[in-house]
């Protein structure tokens, strides 16, 4: 196993660690035992591993949202598709695209929101970032979320 495999396992495993012990403070501790399973796929492992610790600098940008003009692998795009398709705690699992170019956003429901709401700040965490509410403030225009869960996310970001 090179370094940059041992690298992201010990980057997933940390970011694990923190998800599931922010998912316990929000009562949700199974989706963080099973929070993100799906990297651990070759098909995700493989093309997050040549990105985040390969030869090439890191996607993310200073809030360490990712950059997609900085992606130049098809492989990661693609792997990343599947993971906010297979996980309903991203927000963009809730946007339906229409052919005609239209979209529709729907609410997450509860422990969906929850687990994102863990995502983001265990991520923080594992960066070394964990000030949740300016990251979110940095980059809540590019997402697209449903007014019912933008409410519940920033009435959390508040307190």
């Amino acid at each position: 196993m090179t370094l940059s495999h041992l690298r992201y396992l010990a980057y997933v495993l940390r970011h694990k660690w923190f998800v599931f012990t922010e998912c316990c403070k929000l009562g949700i501790w199974w989706q963080g035992v099973t929070h993100d399973l799906d990297k651990f796929r070759p098909s995700m492992w493989f093309p997050y591993v040549d990105v985040f610790y390969g030869n090439k600098p890191s996607p993310r940008d200073h809030s360490g949202y990712y950059d997609d003009s900085k992606v130049e692998k098809e492989p990661f795009l693609l792997a990343w598709l599947g993971h906010i398709h297979r996980n309903k705690h991203h927000w963009q699992y809730w946007v339906l695209l229409h052919d005609d170019g239209g979209q529709s956003t729907f609410p997450m429901s509860d422990r969906y929101r929850r687990e994102m709401l863990a995502d983001w700040r265990g991520a923080g965490r594992a960066q070394g970032k964990p000030d949740t509410k300016t990251w979110y403030e940095k980059n809540k225009n590019h997402m697209i979320l449903h007014e019912k869960t933008r409410n519940w996310i920033e009435d959390r970001l508040r307190g």
